[in-house]
């Protein structure tokens, strides 16, 4: 059945002005400063995608007196072109605190032009697949953060058949229940349960809305094969290390890594690390293993979609603007592929001939090397970031396992050449950089396309707003990002950045020859294994990778829309026309606490602490551990009895 979005193809309604990208771009600068800060505190950050459609639609609405009533594509734009500025925020701080943490000190004009470089390459790459992904992949890529962007637009700005009021109310209760766990701290906001028998197994679940309402709007299949690799890792892989390697000291590189995020000096042995410490020091490079092979995969079954992209482009170059546009929908319209390339290329030449935007006193030829390799990284990453945020979100993307990939193979190419000095750990890490910002940025545009394409905005003027955004809100991202690390010190109590003390950690083991190649290696495996027995590889490796925890309340949430289906004798396909107000409320609740979330940051940054208000102290702790179980299962009951009454009324 053909998809028809909330506005018409035919319909003509404001949407690119200077009033909305000026307000995506100031807004970006807000949320994407503060998600910075929060993800060199705990090495994640949040997608702001849904707080900023929340937010566009309510300062739009304010502005009504002055500048006149907002259209529903008005806030899209201003969402797409603030919601660049998270993607920047992921790719810097997962890498460039490593230069800090090698002695060099990167100039704030250098970290700028490396943002802009990654954020323009992840926009333009991205084009060419929009039609492939976002349309013909409508039913089989949920893009769960774009389609709950939809679902705030349409309702907040006064359309659509379903309810508004189960989205504010899910907005509601998702920002009271971040405020209660991650501000006022009255309840632990993760429960662990220990495995018996299994030495060191630990099954832990993220009692957060958010993950539970992206379950919700995912569905049960890929967040059982995420939470399968987790599963995995926590239940098998951990405890045969316990067991079989307890004994033996801690390989150095890894003691050292785990010493810097605060391990005891006593501990020397493996046996002597928690299950969380194993996770950290071996676990992540299985996973990093296992993402890398499975994002090759990836890549190699997506040649004929690049082929076929590639072949759209040679056809669009060879014709005008205007007599393609003549022959398209307003909601079909892309940017011309002739300024994708020419965008691409001017890059690829400004990091060849231009010193100090990538590495440090490099010379022409290990210029050419880096622009090569961004070139081919970036590429490559973006079509499975782009195809992974459509699976799982662009909260669980793993665009710091690309990164890692990335890494491995500019470090092995700078190796056989003899680049193994601090100059060359720079400029890999800095082409690392750009890669890493691409494969982010490539995720949330894809979102933002999947929200466009469903309220019936136009691609085009997305995807220049995606431009204008990560462009305007780079300086602030990365401002914030310097100015962080001289107050407090990257690798710090107060900022440990973890992800790029990671990245550090493995180019060093790249380029000084001690990688441990033996764990990417039974990374790799896994990803294999599973693809033989034809279970997706990404959302496997991607569950491998990350914490257990962030994937139990996907499945959940999954599992919570499987008994709707069941209970409502309904399809997955009926109840995505609208009716299910699950998904209403799913939305709020990844709202609710996003918008939260962001808030705390901003006051993390202001007074330059994690602000904790009434802190309380379980003792026991599986008192707490029960206490939050009771409400997150009270919270699941919830949605599940909103969603079955919903569909109810479908009939």
């Amino acid at each position: 059945m053909e998809h028809k979005p909330y506005v018409p193809a035919e319909t003509q309604l404001k949407d690119f002005n200077l009033k909305t990208v000026f307000l995506g771009v100031f807004l970006g600068a807000v949320f994407g400063s503060a998600n910075a800060y929060l993800g060199l505190r705990v090495g994640l950050t949040i997608s702001t995608a849904i707080p900023l459609a929340v937010v566009s639609v309510a300062i739009l609405r304010l502005l009504t007196p002055l500048l006149g009533k907002p259209s529903i594509l008005e806030c899209n734009i201003s969402q797409t072109a603030g919601s660049a500025s998270s993607s920047l925020a992921s790719g810097i701080i997962f890498t460039i605190p490593a230069l800090f943490l090698w002695g060099y000190d990167a100039p704030l004009i250098q970290i700028t032009l490396l943002a802009v470089c990654g954020g323009i390459l992840g926009v333009l790459f991205m084009i060419p697949l929009r039609n492939f992904l976002i349309v013909k992949e409508h039913k089989n890529l949920p893009y769960p953060e774009g389609t709950a962007s939809a679902e705030v637009l349409i309702v907040a700005t006064g359309g659509g058949g379903a309810s508004a009021a189960n989205v504010f109310k899910g907005l509601g209760i998702g920002a009271l229940y971040k405020g209660l766990i991650s501000f006022l701290y009255l309840w632990p906001s993760e429960v662990e349960v220990k495995i018996p028998l299994l030495k060191k197994a630990v099954v832990g679940v993220s009692t957060t809305p958010a993950l539970m309402g992206v379950g919700y709007i995912l569905g049960r299949r890929i967040g059982a094969i995420m939470v399968g690799g987790g599963l995995i890792s926590w239940v098998l892989v951990i405890p045969f290390i316990a067991w079989k390697f307890g004994h033996m000291e801690i390989w150095p590189n890894t003691l050292t890594y785990l010493q810097s995020k605060g391990l005891d000096p006593a501990i020397t042995t493996i046996g002597e690390l928690s299950p969380g410490q194993i996770w950290d020091g071996y676990i992540r490079i299985i996973g990093a293993g296992a993402v890398a092979a499975a994002g090759l995969i990836t890549v190699a079954k997506s040649i004929p979609t690049m082929v076929n992209s590639f072949k759209i482009g040679v056809k669009e170059l060879r014709s005008s603007a205007a007599s393609l546009d003549a022959g398209r929908l307003r909601t079909e319209r892309d940017l011309s592929i002739k300024y994708v390339i020419l965008g691409v290329s001017l890059v690829i030449l400004l990091v060849t001939f231009i010193p100090g935007i990538i590495g440090n006193d490099t010379d022409m030829l290990m210029r050419f090397f880096s622009a090569l390799a961004i070139a081919f990284f970036a590429f490559c990453f973006v079509t499975v970031s782009s195809r992974i945020v459509g699976m799982i979100g662009v909260s669980s993307n793993p665009t710091s396992g690309m990164a890692i990939v990335t890494l491995l193979g500019t470090g092995l190419i700078f190796k056989l050449l003899g680049w193994t000095d601090l100059t060359g750990k720079i400029t890999a890490l800095t082409i690392g950089t750009i890669v890493c910002i691409s494969a982010s940025i490539a995720g949330d545009i894809s979102q933002d396309l999947k929200t466009g394409f469903i309220i019936g905005a136009t691609p085009r003027k997305q995807q220049i707003s995606e431009l204008l955004g990560a462009v305007g809100s780079a300086f602030f991202v990365c401002l914030a990002v310097y100015y962080l690390g001289k107050a407090y010190g990257f690798g710090s109590e107060e900022l440990p950045a973890p992800q790029a003390t990671l990245m550090k950690t493995v180019l060093d083991g790249v380029l000084d020859g001690n990688l441990r190649w033996d764990l990417v290696g039974i990374g790799a495996a896994f990803s294999v294994v599973i693809m033989l027995f034809k279970i997706p590889p990404l959302p496997f490796a991607v569950g491998v990778y990350l914490p257990l925890s962030s994937m139990t309340p996907v499945f959940i949430g999954g599992v919570l829309r499987h008994l709707v289906d069941k209970k409502a004798n309904q399809g997955k396909e009926k109840a995505d026309k609208g009716g299910d107000h699950g998904i209403l409320l799913g939305s709020g609740l990844i709202a609710g606490e996003g918008l939260l979330g962001v808030v705390i940051a901003v006051i993390a940054v202001i007074i330059s602490k994690t602000p904790k208000y009434l802190e309380v102290e379980y003792s026991p702790a599986w008192i707490g551990q029960m206490i939050s179980a009771i409400i997150f299962c009270v919270l699941g009951w919830y949605l599940y009895r909103i969603a079955v009454r919903s569909r109810r009324s479908l009939g």
